[in-house]
């Protein structure tokens, strides 16, 4: 397990209210998060349609915080020169979507940003194991991806604790974030299973008691669970 006092929350934007998309991520900045999560998504490598890099360049003047690029994307490697100009601090690039990782790897590594890359549910962790060295993040994701609000999965934990022991081992300061149904409930057991930092969407902005809420309340069950 990662240390408690370490866990990083990521809210994801996908689940605010695009109207007021800056304002958002400001109230998530002062409630205390520590990076922003983008997911960018292009209506192929999944359903949904999001943004694109000018949407990176404006939300930076309402936030200090880093920005990760969640690239839900095909032929990422097209789009990784535009997302490093518009000011992204990490780029994560689906496993599935690379036709070679190495030269991927090296593409955004090259660029002075952080290199994270990001496995399906039905994607096996020894897929990527010998990769684990070049990377600063792996995503696990929890959820199939493309939609918010979904369950997290109940085979989610074993694979979290897998890629933990492998950082372990590898002696890698490797940062493990976990990125599908995090809320109140789940949150606990993604950290427990070595999780280092949560993506959280619907538990933070659609929460009935507001963004600062949300954020104690998720806070306050990692605290528990030590």
């Amino acid at each position: 397990m990662a240390s408690l006092q370490k866990i990083k929350l990521a809210p994801s934007i996908l689940s605010a209210d695009f109207a007021r998309l800056g304002e958002q991520v400001k109230e998530v900045t002062d409630a205390g998060a520590d990076l922003i999560h983008v997911d960018i998504m292009d209506g192929h490598f999944v359903d949904g349609l999001t943004w694109g890099p000018k949407t990176i360049e404006d939300i930076k003047k309402w936030t200090h915080l880093p920005i990760e690029a969640h690239m839900m994307v095909d032929n990422p490697d097209k789009q990784i020169d535009a997302f490093v100009n518009a000011g992204t601090d990490i780029i994560t690039i689906h496993y599935e979507a690379c036709s070679s990782l190495i030269n991927t790897i090296a593409s955004v590594k090259n660029s002075g940003i952080k290199m994270s890359l990001a496995i399906n549910p039905d994607t096996d962790f020894s897929n990527i194991e010998d990769y684990l060295h070049l990377l600063d993040q792996v995503l696990v994701m929890t959820v199939h991806p493309g939609l918010p609000g979904q369950k997290f999965l109940d085979t989610s934990p074993d694979k979290i604790s897998s890629v933990r022991t492998s950082i372990k081992e590898k002696s890698l300061n490797t940062e493990l974030e976990v990125d599908g149904g995090i809320n109140a409930e789940t949150i606990a057991k993604a950290a427990q299973s070595g999780a280092s930092i949560l993506v959280a969407g619907s538990a933070i902005y659609n929460h009935p008691d507001g963004i600062d809420n949300a954020m104690k309340s998720l806070r306050k069950k990692l605290k528990h669970s030590e």
